[in-house]
Formats: structure tokens, sequence, C-alpha cells
């Protein structure tokens, strides 16, 4: 028997075991799974009303609320295409990925819809703009506004006729072209993530899951589906503030969030995390640099939280590892689980993973030969929209090449050790250096530039230029720099230190190093 695998199969087990169980907290909002499903219809009408059909695109601009996390089910309901977009860029960036995506309706948080007003009348495509309510604004003139639109629609469940292979969203990441690609993502591929994410994650009807993490990023890493799935409870968190993680952990019963390592650091570096008792156990999913093993150890100590590292991208839905410690390892002692835990991991369910040379064979398991690791996988991409060259580079003979280096050893465990592609992740956000520099080659004064990653503590990299000025302009300054590139793209990707020399190195072709 072949049934699809859909997404919106999450919410209606919820809805069918625990229709009276909490679904989502915001702020002191508490919503039901059967009032959760009963407002998704509503969008999913309204959205109907609006004009979308099957494999339309709708965009999303927001930070995690209840609206947003609605709408990654009233979407996929009636066969659209989700479009969740980073609200830490500019307007320049909005204008290229809605009209580059071809969206038709475009819902923007009352925060953020500011952005979007410059460039309004440059968004071709778009039909309706829809203004998501923040807790000062709910309307806006030139906007629809969102509560009165979901009041007068019908409350009727309707669902389009779909297969798992349909494309379920559109995820835009940072590429080494500078302009961000949009991946694919289906039904069956976001289906599989959840599952494996239910199963390594151990996700319960017991889970109470803080969203830290930008639902923009991949879907929230597709915790609303699993999470969904499984009956948890999710806590909205419309901006990461220590303090504030620390009380909804405690008051909220919080045992599961997903945490880039900038916001685990500010948590451990917060005053109150000494003083917050917590009674339940908690776990936190961290994805990103690899952690020193003091690191692992200063989370589990100190805070008391399980640590359980991940390995993935965008274009896997995203997780392809996690460093799970075998039996026989933690017997070893303290010490080598921390080691353990800070590397990518073993290879998640319906996950083949190898570490190549140059060559596309296999490394020695050594855990110190290097290789590019390939994936293979339902969860893999069906490639980036509108961009089949791009595509074809990524996947190679069945495999999807990660751009990532690393290792393997005897056990299995993988270790990333570099990045092929020139991509900083500062505080989990994806940097192009091709997009920084060339920005920096915009500015008069600058001959040569090269963006480099270099450590930091917060935010585990950033991106530092090196510069090579135009004779006779050497009164520019590090100020200058970082102030030109500030006027001309979103602030995290601007380099935050700038380094003068007189000749950047350069192969035999002279291309620079």
């Amino acid at each position: 028997m072949h049934v699809p695998m859909l997404i919106n199969d999450f919410l209606k087990r919820a809805v069918y075991l625990y229709p009276q169980k909490v679904a989502v907290i915001e702020g002191e909002k508490r919503i039901t799974y059967k009032e959760l499903q009963d407002r998704v219809n509503r969008l999913a009408n309204t959205l109907r009303s609006l004009g979308v059909t099957k494999g339309d695109r709708v965009a999303y601009l927001s930070p995690n609320t209840l609206a947003m996390f609605e709408g990654f089910y009233a979407v996929m309901q009636i066969g659209a295409i989700m479009v969740p977009l980073n609200t830490r860029l500019i307007p320049d960036d909005y204008d290229y990925i809605v009209n580059h995506c071809g969206a038709k309706v475009f819902c923007v948080d009352a925060d953020l819809n500011h952005q979007i007003n410059p460039i309004k009348d440059k968004l071709v495509n778009i039909d309706h703009f829809v203004l998501l309510p923040n807790e000062k604004r709910a309307t806006e003139e030139g906007w629809l506004t969102y509560e009165p639109l979901l009041e007068k629609a019908s409350p009727v469940y309707f669902a389009e006729e779909m297969e798992e292979t349909d494309p379920a969203t559109i995820l835009y990441t940072s590429g080494t072209t500078g302009r961000p690609k949009g991946v694919i993502q289906s039904h069956r591929g976001l289906y599989f993530n959840a599952l494996n994410t239910i199963i390594h994650l151990r996700a319960t009807d017991q889970d109470v899951l803080l969203h830290t993490l930008p639902m923009f990023h991949v879907n929230g890493w597709g915790t609303p589906f699993s999470f969904t799935g499984m009956g948890a409870t999710h806590v909205m968190l419309r901006k990461i503030d220590s303090s504030l993680i620390l009380d909804l952990v405690k008051n909220e019963g919080v045992t599961i969030a997903c945490m880039a390592p900038t916001v685990l650091n500010m948590i451990l570096n917060d005053p109150k995390a000494k003083v917050t008792k917590v009674e339940q156990s908690v776990r936190v999913t961290h994805e990103g640099s690899a952690p020193p093993p003091s690191f692992v150890k200063a989370v589990e100590k100190d805070l008391g939280w399980e640590f359980i590292q991940v390995y993935g991208m965008t274009e896997c839905a995203p997780f392809l590892t996690v460093a799970h410690v075998k039996p026989h390892i933690a017997e070893q002692g303290e010490d080598k689980i921390h080691q353990v835990k800070a590397k990518a991991g073993l290879n998640m369910l319906n996950v083949e993973l190898r570490v190549v040379d140059s060559e596309g064979e296999d490394v020695i398991p050594n855990g110190q030969d290097v290789g590019e690791v390939i994936a293979r996988s339902n969860v893999v991409m069906d490639g980036y929209w509108q961009q089949p060259e791009e595509t074809a580079k990524a996947i190679v003979n069945g495999w999807y090449h990660t751009g990532d280096m690393g290792t393997v050893d005897e056990e299995g465990y993988i270790e990333i050790v570099d990045r092929k592609k020139d991509i900083i992740i500062s505080g989990g956000e994806n940097i192009s250096s091709i997009e920084v520099e060339g920005a920096l080659y915009e500015h008069p004064a600058v001959l040569e530039a090269a963006i480099i990653a270099i450590p930091h503590e917060r935010w585990g990299e950033i991106p530092h230029a090196v510069v090579v000025l135009q004779n006779g302009s050497e009164e520019v300054t590090e100020k200058d720099i970082i102030n030109f590139c500030r006027e001309r793209m979103a602030h995290f990707k601007c380099p935050k230190s700038v380094q003068f020399i007189n000749e950047l190195p350069k192969t035999a072709s002279g291309k620079i190093q």
C-alpha cells in the first residue's frame, strides 16, 4: 500500500490524539491542538481565497510566532510551497529572493514590514501583502490584517491532493556565488528528517520545546513537524534573550531546545544561570562549528543540560549525523564522552555518508585522513530552485557533495575539520565571503580584498577583511571600511576587523589564495 508521506500528517495525528493539550505557548496565550487546527484551516482557506493554488509560493518574514507556525501547516496543507525568509537580511536581499521564488503572497511580521515597505513596488509577483501582528500593532495601510482574515474564513478542513515528492518548501541559503540559492525540499524529505528527529532526539508527548532556533532556519530544523507529531508543546520566542530563556525553561517546564553556539554561550555567561534551578531534565541540540570538549562539559556540568551535537545543512533538511555515544565508549569515562559529543557524530537512519578523497575514493577510517563528506539520503534536496547548473555541481552521481572536509574513524564517527566552500558560519548564520568581498571592491580605495574566517569566543567565527589599498589611499581606516560595508549589506555579514597589507598572496594563475 502506498500512502503519501505529507507534512500535515504530523498535525493530524496530534489533533486526533491530543485535541485538548496545549500545542503552542506564546507569551500568555495558550492554544490547544484542536484550536490550532481550526486556525490552520482558516488560514488555508484564506490563502485559497487570495488565489493561492497548488505549487504557488507563499513567503514568510517573521520571528518565531504562532502566526509563523500556523503558516507552515496552512501553506503545505493546500499544496503550496512555504518560503521562510531570514529576518536579518536587508531590503535588497528580500527583493532578490521574493522575486526569484515568484511568491504570490507575502506574510510579514509587524516588527519587520518596515524592511519591505521600501521595495513593495519591486515585488512584481506579489498579489497580497499580509501583516502578521506583534504585541503593539496589527494593522497598516496597504497591508491585509491577519486576524480579521482568519475570523471571516471557513474553519472547514481542506487539503489538496498531493504526492510526497511534491515540493513543500524553498529555503534560501548563502552560496559561494554570493547570491542566495533556493533549496527545494519535498514533503518526503522533510518527513524523513522529522522521523529521524523523533528517533535520535527522542521526541515524546512529554516534551516542551522552546523555539530558540529561528523557524526560518531550515524550518526550525523541522521541529514544528517532528515534535507536533508526537504531541509535544511548543513555546515561541520572538527574540533571543538569555535571561528570558532561563525563565521560560523554568516556568514552562522546557525539556528541549535547539541552539546555535552563540545562544548557548550567552546562557552560560548569564549570571542568572547560576541561580536558576530547573527540576526537569533538559537536553539541548547544538549545530554549528564543532565545539571543544570543554564547552560540552560546561553545558552539562554548569547548566545540568544534556548536550546533543548534530551535523547537517539546509540541503539535507538538515540532519545527517548525531553525536550518539556508543555504550562501550561511555565506559571509558567522562572525558572520552565529552570528546565524542563534540564530534559531528554517526550517520542517522536512512542517511548514507562517505568521506572521500580528491579521486572520489573513501579515505581510510582512521580519524586522521581528511576528505570531503558526501551524502545519499531521502533528506537530500531535490535541487536548487531555477538553478539546474548549481544542482548538478552539488549532486554528482547520486551523491550530495557537502563541501565540508572531515575524517571518519574506525567506529564510524565523523569529525568536520574544515569547509571546502567559501562560507563563514558566524553565530549560526551563513556568510558568503565572495558577497562581502564584492562589497569591499565597491570602495574606491580598495585595490584587492579577501574575506577570511577568524575564531571568535562568542560567535564561533567572524569575517575578517584583508585589504590592499590603492596608492594614495593610506588615510582610509579600519572603521571606514567596516562602515562602508554596513551601509550596503546586513550587518552580521560585514567584517568585524580589517587588516591592511601591501599584497595578497596569489596562485600561479593569478587567483587570490
